[in-house]
């Protein structure tokens, strides 16, 4: 496999855009930054004012010395850097930078005899902003509004913004997923144009160049909330082998290349999925209508059939574009309940029970292959009649679930396989082996759980397998099923074909999901050149690179607007348990305290250094624990506890947690007698001690 040139480059492998305070590539000694947080402890944390890497930025933390001059949250600064350990520098202010262009601001209207205050509702930003009566837009209290900072010296330590919109009101059903959009830059509206396109749209008939697959029961298996059916699959024995149809919604037939919805499919790169709504890439009347395989409807699809053994192996495949209709629209609840005893069922002897038998082989290969296997919980957020959340449970996990991955992930090689050859330009889908820092951090963490992972290069996925397999069923299994996890470098799109370390494949693109993803669509189109039978290689896509930067951003977007919106409904869903008690694991920390995910809801929350109380507690990174000076007691990664929730804030998205029985009394630490004599026998005590440790060891 070629090495990667991905958008994503390793540690330490930043761009030079000068000469370095350490002589390696990476950030220059005097550089302009913003600051972008201040931290519990009163740290500021800045971002480099300019950065066109596809990773996230150095921590750069600006340093008591630095601080003569005046900044904070927002502020521009021109900072000489020093370099302490890769991906973190201090940063030392010489000035500050003036700051005309107007900065975005999200939160709640406070207001004032003068006009208001607006208090950000991202964690982030420390800072409120004053809004002058005028610039009020009719904002009343505890309103949600979007504005925009205002050139100017600030008062009182304050900025000044205006009011630009009035989202509602805090507290509403829909505002974490209205402010999750509105903090990571999602847009919300169609051009006028788009909606136009679609509307114009006509429906499908059968026209030439088309395979007929309407007498095909050809079927699709969503979750139960699905509202776009982009997929639908068949399968039946032929000969030695099985012969299955994986029917994709020809999207391309409605998105030309250049149109206005071509533009906005680009722009959105992607749909994003909140639990309580959906802001699609295609307009509706697109995504939910003509581009929707529904059952019984007359729908233009691109399907891929493909041949596999009884081991899974593929033997051929070739694409159409085709016209299809829809036999059945199945959950994947109903789909396991005909496969597991419901054989009296009308479809299961003539799709069901092929399907699964077909899934068997591909299984076989996955499993043979040693694709990563995760098993982590997932949830579901679900809402009463007012739009509140009523409840937060676990997702079953069904062999439903894993049947559709398969016939997914073995379309989607056929495709990449076939571009391949044709040598038709494309967009691929990339995940990179684990870096060696990520790996570090795994090989500690797995050493002290009683794990083990091979050391240097050419880690598989086969290797973590191993270790999944071997913590099934034990107390750890979360734990070490979540820090695989986390040693995994994130997927992206890429120009070139560099493979997928995860599925352990050596080309794979995504073509199985044209109605939400700009980067199938890219797929299809290069399909559709192929069907054609063009020369190869003679149509080139232009900016294929540029376009798969540009996607890899707006899903990453989406990402983690949707993690944002997901975490305040659980917040708001807790606010309503302040004071209960929960069991939980610890899950994560760092020197400002634990994070604990919750048994019965996967609730995440923080328990800072703060709540540890009867001692002084000391974190130590190395062995993943804070130690109690005196106590001797430590918190640990993986240990169970109980916590109390003690606070839970809707405005920031925040979930704070008390350790049950934790004492509000700590003992007072021990000091050096003042008196020489003193001092002499608090030596020798301490002597005395290492002497003890050092014969335990």
């Amino acid at each position: 496999m070629k090495k990667s040139k991905a958008p994503y480059p390793k540690k330490d492998k930043h761009k030079a855009h000068g000469k370095t305070d350490t002589g390696e590539r990476g950030l220059n000694t005097i550089a302009a930054l913003i600051i972008t947080e201040k931290t519990e402890d009163g740290e500021l944390l800045a971002e480099p004012v300019k950065w066109e890497q596809r990773h996230k930025p150095p921590i750069i933390v600006i340093t008591e010395s630095g601080r003569s001059t005046a900044v904070t949250v927002g502020d521009r600064v021109l900072a000489k850097l020093r370099k302490i350990r890769p991906q973190l520098y201090q940063a030392l202010v010489i000035r500050a930078l003036p700051n005309e262009t107007p900065q975005p601001v999200l939160g709640v209207f406070v207001a004032t005899a003068d006009g208001g205050i607006i208090e950000p509702v991202n964690r982030r930003v420390k800072e409120s902003f004053m809004v002058a009566s005028a610039d009020t837009h009719g904002a009343a209290q505890g309103d949600l509004v979007s504005g925009v900072t205002l050139p100017g010296m600030p008062s009182l330590s304050m900025s000044y913004a205006k009011i630009t919109e009035v989202l509602g009101k805090l507290d509403s059903p829909k505002a974490a997923s209205l402010i999750a959009s509105h903090m990571h830059g999602l847009p919300s509206a169609f051009s006028k144009e788009a909606l136009q396109e679609a509307e114009d749209a006509p429906p499908p008939v059968m026209e030439r160049g088309r395979e007929d697959l309407r007498e095909i029961p050809l079927v699709t298996i969503d979750g139960a909330d699905a509202r776009d059916f982009d997929d639908a699959v068949y399968a039946k024995r032929d000969g030695d082998s099985w012969h299955i149809i994986v029917a994709i919604a020809d999207v391309a037939h409605y998105v030309k290349e250049g149109s206005a919805l071509d533009a906005t499919a680009f722009e959105r790169g992607n749909s994003v999925y909140f639990p309580d709504r959906v802001l699609p890439m295609l307009p509706e009347r697109l995504s939910n209508g003509l581009c929707s395989l529904k059952p019984e409807e007359d729908r233009y699809c691109l399907a891929a059939h493909i041949w596999v053994d009884d081991e899974g192996k593929m033997l051929r495949y070739h694409f159409v574009r085709a016209l299809m209709r829809s036999a059945a629209r199945f959950t994947y609840e109903q789909v396991a309940e005909i496969e597991g005893g419901n054989h009296a069922h009308p479809l299961y002897e003539p799709i069901i029970k092929p399907l699964f038998a077909a899934y068997k082989a591909l299984a076989y290969e996955r499993d043979t292959r040693g694709a990563l296997d995760l098993d982590l919980p997932e949830y579901k957020i679900s809402f009463d009649e007012a739009g509140n959340v009523a409840a937060i449970l676990p997702r079953a996990r069904l062999e439903s679930h894993r049947l559709i991955e398969a016939y997914m992930i073995t379309a989607n090689v056929a495709a990449a396989d076939w571009l391949l050859k044709k040598k038709i330009p494309a967009i691929y889908r990339v995940h990179e082996s684990p870096s060696e820092e990520k790996l570090e951090d795994l090989y500690q963490l797995l050493k002290m759980t009683g794990y083990s992972l091979s050391k240097g290069s050419g880690v598989t996925a086969s290797q973590f397998n191993r270790i999944l397999k071997k913590s099934a069923g034990q107390p750890d299994a979360y734990l070490v099923h979540n820090s695989v996890l986390r040693s995994q470098m994130q997927a992206y799109y890429a120009a070139e074909n560099l493979g997928h370390f995860g599925l352990n494949l050596t080309k794979y693109a995504h073509f199985t999901s044209p109605i939400r993803r700009y980067s199938d669509l890219v797929v299809h189109r290069g399909l559709m050149q192929a069907i054609s039978g063009e020369h190869e290689g003679k149509k080139k896509a232009k900016g294929l690179a540029e376009v798969a930067l540009h996607i890899s951003d707006t899903e990453r977007k989406a990402m983690m607007a949707e993690r944002d919106a997901s975490d305040r409904y659980k917040v708001a869903y807790m606010s309503r348990k302040l004071g209960a008690n929960f069991a939980g694991t610890i899950t994560g920390m760092n020197e400002y305290g634990l994070f604990v995910s919750l048994n019965e809801n996967g609730i995440t929350g923080f328990v800072p250094i703060r709540n540890l109380k009867g001692d002084f507690y000391v974190y130590d990174k190395q062995h993943r624990r804070f130690q109690g000076r005196h106590n001797r007691k430590s918190f640990t990664l993986g240990d169970e506890l109980v916590v109390e929730v003690q606070e839970a804030n809707g405005m920031t998205g925040s979930l704070i947690f008390m350790p049950q029985g934790a004492s509000e009394d700590a003992p007072k630490l021990r000091h050096a007698p003042k008196s020489h004599k003193g001092k002499n026998k608090h030596k020798q005590r301490e002597n005395k001690d290492k002497g003890k440790k050092k014969k335990r060891r």
